[in-house]
């Protein structure tokens, strides 16, 4: 099988450092990316040769494109670029302030664009790759006090069906995976934020009693991220890879219910206001 060079962002910790750990368990090279520390998680890793570790804030252009840079001067091409930097903000949307709304979506949705803005080039001109943008399960459906961060993950299944879509006849490809609640550090509290505005008035509702749940959750979620990136290698290396993936049966289910709470919706209401079209 022929040697794969990845680009993974978000490599510190989590879903991403667990990735790069598969990565070169598999004899693939990879170009991990960190926003500080970078020669901390080489060393960590035990300095292998097919391991890059750059500096980079996926919300600062400059940087992504010097990463790229960095790899491609390093590795010679890049194969599978994973896009997993990202964090949540706990809060009821009238909660988050704009500037706490719009650094979430700079993390999630306008830093995953600068990544894939950024390497396509290289790819269409190698017309070959796989984009893998970390979604999740709250990408099916909204949670009370997740919504804005599942927001995010709405958007990154629909930049993906659009890339899908638009990269086609270059042979990317593209994939959405969406995990559940996996045992990362995704829950700790360093890991996500609160608004600073809290509203009294959502105390008492599903928003004030779902904002107990991370810390409680925390080291008892479910999935296994070892199993995860075992999931993500063996996705790289499979010929027609799917575009939207649920990982873990959580994320299943996610899926399935609201899939079918929607379509039931919009089948009731379907005759009730339509056609609309103009007629002769």
């Amino acid at each position: 099988m022929k040697t794969k060079v990845w680009f993974v962002t978000g490599a510190s910790k989590g879903f991403g450092l667990e990735i790069v750990k598969t990565v070169l368990a598999s004899g693939d090279k990879v170009v991990a990316t960190v926003r500080n520390n970078a020669a901390g998680l080489q060393k960590e890793l035990g300095n292998p040769e097919n391991l890059l570790v750059v500096t980079m804030d996926v919300v600062n252009e400059a940087e992504v494109k010097r990463a790229i840079k960095d790899g491609l001067d390093r590795f010679g091409q890049l194969d599978v670029v994973v896009n997993n930097a990202g964090f949540g903000i706990v809060a009821a949307i009238e909660e988050a302030s704009d500037e706490e709304a719009r650094r979430q979506y700079d993390t999630n949705v306008f830093g995953l664009l600068n990544v894939v803005r950024n390497v396509l080039p290289h790819l269409r001109e190698r017309k070959s790759g796989h984009i893998i943008n970390i979604s999740s399960l709250f990408g099916y459906g909204a949670l009370p006090a997740w919504a804005l961060y599942g927001s995010t993950k709405y958007a990154v299944e629909g930049i993906s069906e659009g890339l899908a879509v638009e990269l086609a006849p270059f042979n990317i490809k593209v994939t959405s995976l969406a995990p559940g609640l996996f045992r990362t550090q995704f829950l700790n509290s360093q890991s996500y934020s609160s608004a600073a505005n809290a509203i009294s008035d959502y105390n008492d509702t599903a928003v004030g009693q779902m904002k107990s749940v991370p810390d409680a959750l925390h080291g008892n979620q479910p999935g296994d991220p070892a199993k995860l990136a075992k999931v993500v290698v063996e996705l790289a290396n499979v010929e027609n890879p799917p575009l939207h993936l649920p990982v873990g049966l959580d994320s299943l289910q996610t899926y399935r219910t609201n899939s079918a709470k929607t379509s039931a919706e919009i089948e009731a209401w379907a005759d009730k206001f339509t056609p609309t079209e103009v007629t002769a």
